[in-house]
């Protein structure tokens, strides 16, 4: 059981790591392991926004000698990107182990990505102009505290709270995936894909590199080659329902849209608010009251249902 949330301001950038920071402590109960963020700001056209750690939160802990490795990955990690000629304007150390770099770069983003995640203990969490992954151990105010997130401005954003059932509770295991290495596609999801490994090896012979074994990065990158062949978001999502099986309800945030998809079974709850200003939506109704406590209507979305918004 884990929880999920989205929020889209229609007209305008909102205080969106406020808004997801509530929303997602309100889930905490269904998924007190680790939580999620993937928040869309508004990076230019011309300028990127990376989030990559070089060790886990638990490995601090193996000694001492772990705090000077970390210092020479991340300082290899500043040498792999001067040589590729990437212009950093702005680096942010968010903890210890997990920084925030802003740059210009006219080279081949894909090798750039690659280089980097060379590094050992060093992964990239996103890359794009727009979205920004904030991904720890702990409840959603633990996180947001601990990456600063409270008053981050921006449009939209994805959450997600998960319990640890069938892999290890680390910071790889945790939600959301972004697509590697397309830029500002990111995924939350609640339930299993029973054709994992079949579409997995499918997109792997089209060349995608998977960094996890998690079943929600699958969606992540299914969409991603959809939206690279020219299919648009909506279309990709009305495919998805036929041809990922299994129970599920995901979000899926670009960086421009987010959109909601449900299985044929629609077993995996989704409760759903949209005015013309505000599209909220969650596991449970309790998450979009943290952010509109007044007497609102949410509906139940239905099975096959498919939704976009854009702001």
């Amino acid at each position: 059981m884990c929880g999920i949330a989205g929020i889209i301001h229609r007209n305008g950038a909102g205080d969106i790591g406020t808004e997801m920071t509530a929303m997602l402590q309100s889930l905490k109960h269904r998924g007190p392991d680790s939580t999620g963020f993937a928040v869309y700001g508004s990076a230019g056209s011309n300028e990127y926004v990376m989030r990559f750690m070089v060790a886990e939160q638990e490995d601090l802990t193996k000694g001492f000698q772990i705090h000077d490795e970390v210092k020479q990955r991340r300082a290899e990690v500043d040498k792999r990107l001067t040589d590729l000629g990437v212009n950093i304007t702005e680096k942010v150390d968010a903890t210890e182990y997990a920084f925030r770099y802003r740059f210009t770069f006219d080279g081949d983003m894909r090798k750039m990505a690659d280089f980097v995640e060379d590094v050992e203990g060093t992964e990239i969490l996103s890359l794009g102009n727009a979205l920004e992954l904030i991904k720890d151990l702990g409840d959603a105010t633990t996180v947001a505290d601990q990456y600063k997130l409270q008053g981050f401005k921006g449009t939209h954003a994805i959450g997600h709270t998960r319990m640890a059932t069938e892999s290890d509770v680390d910071i790889r295991s945790a939600h959301p995936y972004w697509a590697y290495p397309y830029n500002d596609i990111s995924v939350v999801h609640n339930g299993q894909l029973t054709n994992y490994w079949i579409m997995r090896r499918e997109m792997e012979r089209k060349k995608f590199r998977f960094q996890s074994s998690c079943d929600s990065e699958l969606i992540a990158v299914y969409l991603a080659d959809k939206l690279e062949s020219g299919i648009d978001l909506e279309a990709a999502m009305h495919q998805s329902i036929d041809e990922l099986d299994g129970v599920f309800t995901y979000l899926v945030a670009t960086n421009d849209s987010l959109g909601m998809a449900k299985d044929v079974m629609a077993a995996k709850p989704m409760v759903l608010y949209e005015s013309d200003d505000l599209v909220a939506m969650a596991s449970e109704e309790v998450a979009i009251r943290q952010v509109l406590p007044q007497e609102i209507d949410t509906i139940d979305p239905y099975d096959r249902e498919v939704r976009v918004w854009r702001n």
